[in-house]
């Protein structure tokens, strides 16, 4: 699907703004934002967000509640029918608007290496050769790939494909990072090390990172704040702030308070899925 412009197929009560309206370290602020196609489907809203700069949150819900949808609109990808969009914008002018995305499937390019694939964003971006070296090699270092620059797609396994996509997301050293899905293809062994290595970058980078995922134990392990979604058109129904004294490790995933806050969600989740009014 061809990507569109922010205020591509947009009536004229729904915005995009830049972040002047926002609150201090606020860096995304949906408003009163619906989503509806043109065949007449309600997928989203009204939706009111608000996510402060650094925070970790994840939206989980039912299949077809908008989910994906509402990251495509905070990266400006899709315009919303009515509603604002406010985005943090970076850069002297306040012109840009500084995010990566990490996608369902890694979509590499099979006939270049790893350090090309990861090379992309910064090529479309015109940048020097010198400054993208370092960068493709500060980003792969990242996500534990600086050994395979030179190996191709082909070469490499779903979990590590997934860190080159990821890589190419931080190439540009957004302030947000939205991932669609991004681990659900994987065995439960590579996604949990996955997790762990997703959370280590959090930590080190503090980026933004709005994550969407059908898995309720993989947004309670990751996340500060889970947001669950209704079914179709997609409202959040409840919020849940997720505490883990000691951390997010092992111990935290076996712990009972780790379970407890997991069947919270899950309920929740429940009823939301009855919720929504599907059309």
């Amino acid at each position: 699907m061809k990507a569109r412009g922010p205020l591509s197929n947009l009536q004229t009560d729904a915005a995009v703004r830049a972040d002047g309206s926002m609150p201090p370290g606020r860096v995304i602020q949906l408003r009163d934002v619906t989503k509806v196609y043109d065949n007449g489907v309600s997928a989203l809203g009204p939706l009111d967000l608000n996510v402060e700069a650094g925070e970790f949150i994840s939206l989980v819900g039912p299949s077809g509640c908008g989910k994906s949808t509402l990251l495509r609109m905070i990266a400006g990808l899709s315009a919303p029918t009515r509603g604002v969009v406010d985005v943090a914008r970076s850069g002297q002018d306040h012109s840009k608007r500084n995010i990566g995305f990490v996608f369902q499937e890694p979509t590499l390019m099979p006939w270049a290496t790893v350090s090309d694939n990861v090379r992309l964003p910064l090529k479309l971006l015109h940048a020097a050769r010198d400054q993208s070296d370092i960068r493709v090699s500060r980003a792969l270092q990242d996500v534990g790939l600086a050994e395979f620059a030179g190996a191709y797609p082909r070469e490499l396994s779903g979990g590590m494909k997934m860190r080159v996509s990821l890589a190419r997301a931080l190439v540009t050293d957004p302030d947000i990072l939205l991932m669609d899905e991004p681990f659900a293809a994987l065995d439960e062994i590579t996604r949990f090390k996955l997790n762990d290595d997703l959370l280590t970058i959090w930590h080190t980078l503090r980026k933004t990172i709005v994550f969407v995922t059908h898995s309720v134990f993989e947004s309670v392990y990751l996340s500060q704040r889970v947001l669950v979604m209704t079914s179709r058109p997609g409202r959040i129904s409840q919020e849940f702030r997720i505490d883990s004294q000691g951390g997010r490790n092992a111990d935290f995933r076996t712990s009972p308070d780790y379970a407890a806050q997991c069947r919270k969600v899950s309920v929740a989740l429940a009823k939301a899925s009855e919720a929504g009014g599907a059309q």
